[in-house]
């Protein structure tokens, strides 16, 4: 009785958290926004779709880790020879982080200006500091300053001892 107490309370947890991520995206427009930009506007259920799937794998993937592991099923069965497996195993992985983490980056950017320009913190921003010419500079400023920091947080291994 209390794991399926404890089930109920976890799948509805889920649901209310993914509810409000959900509403996020929708109320700054993001996925519309993506369209509007692709110029894919007729396909815009897709991307909706594709998104509620991305999330759904996500979550599946990490509360289910092992139905994940790609990679040790790949490396038990060796299937270039066991040197020759691990070196393309290796290229395949970091060529998948390199990518997924310029897609994170893009989406969490484009959330990030979405929000900011819905609530718009950015033309208030200019005007309370007398911006008049340069913001697209300082915006550009801020976005190298972040990924100048992602590359010395991940280079240097800083998540391994925090400082």
């Amino acid at each position: 009785m209390r794991q399926i107490l404890l089930g109920i309370i976890g799948v509805s947890s889920g649901l209310i958290v993914s509810a409000g991520v959900f509403t996020v995206l929708i109320s700054v427009g993001l996925i519309p926004r993506f369209a509007g930009k692709m110029h894919v506007a007729r396909k815009i259920f897709v991307l909706e779709e594709m998104v509620v799937f991305g999330t759904l794998f996500g979550g599946f993937f990490s509360v289910f880790g092992e139905w994940g592991k790609i990679g040790a099923f790949v490396r038990e069965h060796a299937l270039f020879g066991r040197s020759v497996t691990e070196g393309v195993w290796k290229m395949i992985g970091t060529v998948f982080l390199v990518l997924f983490g310029v897609f994170a980056g893009i989406f969490v950017g484009c959330l990030a200006l979405a929000i900011a320009e819905m609530l718009n913190t950015i033309p208030v921003f200019a005007r309370r500091i007398g911006f008049r010419h340069g913001l697209g500079i300082a915006i550009l400023a801020v976005a190298i300053g972040k990924l100048v920091g992602s590359l010395i947080y991940f280079t240097q291994q800083v998540y391994l001892y925090g400082g």
